[in-house]
């Protein structure tokens, strides 16, 4: 990203320190490699046996306001307790050839007509954590594999973590290849999601504004979008996440589940629940060594930033895939 895109933030990238890197990758105990980014934690990065999807959580500003709910990783009292599923930041789909790869967690029951059986995503290979002076990257490898199924999918993952003085942004790129004929069903619940902090949420006075103009869960929800941005208040502070849809992602510009309760999704294979007069098909078929690879962009921004800034974010991010 130039830094004349950045301008408008009136940001400017830290200069690098001579000893320390700006982001700092840890391996911790086979469960989580934790984030650090200009000294500062960032995130954790969950992959271990104890968990049944990956997911990254907690997310924060580079002030380190935490903008994802804290529920189940930790207990907050008089915070939200539903969908025990929605952890921090992950990748998850409801219906894959009958299987729910979504509601995975033992506690979580399935939406409307999204399969009972549940698959796993289970780490197949951790690879190398690569600290860097202005941007710092992890490799893993997933099976998505069912009772009885066996490994559908494999998944591979590279997330980049980017030092900025304001700003915090995560590229996540990942390929799922199909192990054997898969179909993704048409249905919402999916796909790139992140769960929000409960202040941050419609239902406190949170808004949702996409790359159209729309604005509100009403005019959002099921709309084509190239991005959306999610504004609220944390800690009395106001803040924003952003999600970049790549232009080159199968079903691009995809339709958001995003939700006021503070599901924030993207979902490129859902249609009839968005649409129910839709006359085409929704969902996606592969078979046995297809694959799909996808791409995205979460910024993490303070305050309220003009949505023609968002704009020229996205342009810049865009730009190199078209």
């Amino acid at each position: 990203m130039k830094l004349a895109v950045l301008a408008p933030f009136a940001l400017c990238l830290l200069s690098a320190s001579p000893v320390q890197a700006q982001v700092e990758l840890k391996n911790v105990d086979g469960d989580h490699v934790e984030i650090t980014i200009n000294g500062k934690p960032f995130s954790n990065f969950y992959y271990g046996a104890a968990y049944a999807k990956p997911f990254v959580a907690p997310l924060r500003t580079a002030d380190g306001l935490v903008v994802t709910r804290k529920w189940p990783m930790e207990i907050v009292e008089g915070e939200s307790r539903d969908h025990p599923h929605h952890k921090g930041m992950f990748v998850g789909f409801g219906d894959i050839s009958d299987v729910n790869f979504w509601e995975v967690e033992a506690e979580s029951k399935p939406s409307g007509e999204n399969p009972k059986v549940k698959g796993r995503v289970v780490l197949k290979s951790l690879g190398d954590l690569k600290p860097g002076k202005k941007s710092g990257s992890v490799n893993a490898s997933f099976n998505w594999q069912a009772p009885e199924r066996g490994v559908m999918l494999v998944e591979d993952r590279t997330m980049t973590f980017y030092a900025d003085s304001a700003l915090r942004m995560v590229d996540v790129d990942f390929t799922l290849t199909a192990k054997t004929d898969v179909k993704f069903g048409d249905t919402k619940e999916g796909f790139f999601a992140i769960r929000l902090a409960d202040s941050m949420t419609g239902k406190k006075g949170g808004i949702m504004t996409n790359s159209e103009g729309a604005q509100t869960e009403k005019n959002v929800w099921g709309k084509r979008a190239d991005w959306v941005d999610y504004d609220g208040t944390v800690d009395g502070q106001k803040v924003g996440i952003v999600i970049f849809d790549c232009p080159a992602n199968f079903n691009h510009p995809p339709r958001w589940h995003s939700r006021d309760y503070g599901l924030f999704a993207v979902n490129p294979f859902g249609l009839k629940e968005f649409d129910p007069k839709a006359a085409e098909a929704g969902g996606k078929s592969l078979k046995a060594g297809d694959s799909l690879r996808f791409r995205y962009r979460v910024v993490i921004h303070p305050g309220d930033v003009p949505k023609k800034n968002i704009a020229d974010m996205y342009e810049e991010y865009a730009k190199k895939f078209k």
